[in-house]
């Protein structure tokens, strides 16, 4: 039987998998979803783009339920404590994805008439999901304080979080569409990885500035050699993607899923920096991941559990990904 001082590591160790590989996966589609243009005129341009995320979208939603599972049984006191503080942002996320799910039934059974608005509805669905997410990510890292500069905080992290799904979701669409559609694509990929840099780098500014202690951890040598090596990684994929995104499309769409990839790279060295300023905190000045742990003979029999379920689910993902490789078409419904 494994310690309680291991067990708790190797618990938020999945969790951490599980919000990294959400974020990416349901992180396109949400960028999708915002990225959908509402013009009566681009019905066609909705429905490929719809047609891209169609076979995906809802399995993605799996990894975020399977986090806070995560938490709720490996953790229940950072879970009720985060919970406690986070309620109202947690409903009105749940209302956006609510929107979501509904408008994408809807949009297939309603009168043509009526299917610009379900697409409406799915455009907000889905960025007031992101901007719920991006508001309890500055919460979260902000301790739950509530004053003028974490809330200020709070909201550049809503912006900043929308405009890196965006980032990500354009980047599908350079991979998954074809012709105008693609070109747009990658206008919206540059626009938006501009933005989500400066916001990146404004965000880690004030998070250096708001909690000293990230600071000291950060520029402490000699360890500071090798932290230093996430942003300078994250750095060095935006400009890859910048100059990559000017010489896009190549001649038989040559590097339409690199794209994609350096911007999975940003998202996870963004949630390795953010993992290395706290950890081994779970709740940030609260609560450390032993002490929010349950009894290890819980931990125990929950990670056999676990050990099963995840690499279900991630066989799972690679399968479908597989299966609906290649580039979108028009969505259809039988």
């Amino acid at each position: 039987m494994m310690d309680a001082q291991t067990l708790p590591v190797i618990f938020v160790g999945l969790m951490a998998l599980a919000v990294v590989v959400y974020a990416i996966l349901d992180g396109y589609d949400l960028g999708v979803g915002i990225l959908l243009p509402i013009t009566t005129d681009a019905e066609p341009e909705r429905d490929i783009m719809i047609a891209s995320i169609g076979p995906f979208w809802d399995a993605n939603e799996t990894w975020l339920v399977l986090a806070v599972g995560l938490m709720l049984i490996a953790f229940p006191a950072a879970h009720s404590l985060i919970l406690m503080n986070l309620y109202l942002p947690v409903v009105i996320m749940l209302i956006g994805l609510i929107m979501r799910g509904v408008a994408f039934d809807f949009r297939a059974k309603a009168a043509i008439a009526h299917k610009l608005a379900w697409d409406r509805l799915f455009k907000f669905g889905s960025l007031l999901t992101t901007l719920t997410q991006g508001y309890m990510l500055g919460a979260y890292v902000t301790g739950f304080e509530t004053n003028l500069v974490t809330i200020a905080f709070c909201l550049l992290s809503a912006v900043g979080v929308s405009a890196a799904y965006c980032y990500i979701g354009s980047a599908w669409l350079i991979l998954k569409t074809e012709d105008q559609l693609q070109k747009r694509a990658i206008a919206w990929a540059q626009t938006s990885g501009r933005v989500t840099f400066v916001g990146l780098l404004a965000v880690s500014l004030m998070n250096l500035w708001i909690n000293p202690n990230v600071f000291d951890r950060w520029f402490e040598f000699p360890l500071a050699f090798f932290a230093l090596l996430i942003p300078a990684i994250s750095l060095m994929a935006f400009a890859g993607n910048e100059i990559l995104l000017n010489r896009l499309p190549k001649t038989n769409d040559r590097h339409s899923w690199l794209p994609f990839v350096l911007v999975a790279i940003i998202f996870v060295m963004s949630f390795t920096g953010l993992a290395f300023s706290f950890f081994p905190e779970i709740v940030p000045g609260q609560l450390s991941i032993w002490e929010a742990a349950s009894a290890p003979e819980s931990l125990s029999f929950i990670l056999v559990g676990a050990l099963i379920v995840v690499p279900i689910i991630l066989l799972y993902t690679a399968y479908s990904y597989r299966v609906f490789r290649g580039k979108a078409t028009e969505l259809r419904y039988h």
